[in-house]
C-alpha cells in the first residue's frame, strides 16, 4: 500500500484550515443559511465528525494514510455546500477551486491537492474495488460521510430523500 509520508512540521496542515479565512468565512454563512434547516447540516462538526471517522475507519482497515490528508479532506469535502444554496452547482463540484485555493494556502503540495480534490469529487459515490491511494482515499470519504449521520434520531427522518436501506441505525464506532 502506497503511503504518504509527510515531513513533522507539516503533520498538522490541517489545523490550518481550520483558520484559513475562506473556510471560516463559508463555515460561518453555511451555519446561517442552515439554521433551520430540518435535514442534515453541514457545518464543522459534520466536517469533523467525517474527518474522525475516515481516520478510525483508515486505522481499522490498516490502509496507513495520512492523518493529514484524511483530515483535508474530512474537513473540506463540503466547502461548496454555501455556492449549491447560493446557484445550484453541485457542491462537490463547487468546493474545488475552494479546497484547492485553501489547500494551496496551507502548504499541501500538487499530488496532495489532487488526491483530496479526486476525493471530494467522488465523495457523493462509491468506488467499487477501490484500488490506489486516489480511489481508497475517496472510499473512506463516501464511507464516513455516511456514518457520520445520526438518522436514527432525525426529526426529518420520514421526509429525508435518503434511501432507507442508507440511513444509519445505529451510532458508528
Amino acid at each position: 500500500m502506497e503511503t504518504i509520508i509527510l515531513s513533522t512540521d507539516s503533520q498538522d496542515r490541517w489545523r490550518k484550515i481550520l483558520q484559513h479565512e475562506t473556510f471560516r468565512r463559508i463555515t460561518e454563512k453555511l451555519a446561517i443559511v442552515e439554521k433551520d434547516r430540518v435535514f442534515c447540516r453541514h457545518g464543522l462538526p459534520h466536517l469533523l465528525d467525517t474527518a474522525r471517522i475516515m481516520y478510525i475507519l483508515d486505522l481499522e482497515e490498516d490502509l496507513c494514510i495520512s492523518a493529514d490528508l484524511i483530515y483535508a479532506a474530512g474537513l473540506l469535502h463540503d466547502i461548496g455546500r454555501l455556492r449549491q444554496y447560493e446557484d445550484g452547482t453541485p457542491h462537490d463540484a463547487a468546493a474545488l477551486p475552494i479546497a484547492g485555493e485553501i489547500m494551496t494556502d496551507c502548504g499541501y503540495d500538487q499530488d496532495e491537492r489532487d488526491l483530496i480534490l479526486f476525493a471530494i469529487a467522488s465523495h457523493r459515490s462509491r468506488t467499487p474495488n477501490p484500488s490506489g491511494l486516489k480511489q481508497l482515499l475517496a472510499n473512506l470519504l463516501y464511507q464516513a460521510d455516511k456514518k457520520s449521520r445520526l438518522c436514527f434520531q432525525c426529526r426529518a427522518r420520514e421526509d429525508c430523500y435518503w434511501p432507507e436501506e442508507l440511513k444509519n441505525q445505529e451510532v458508528f464506532r
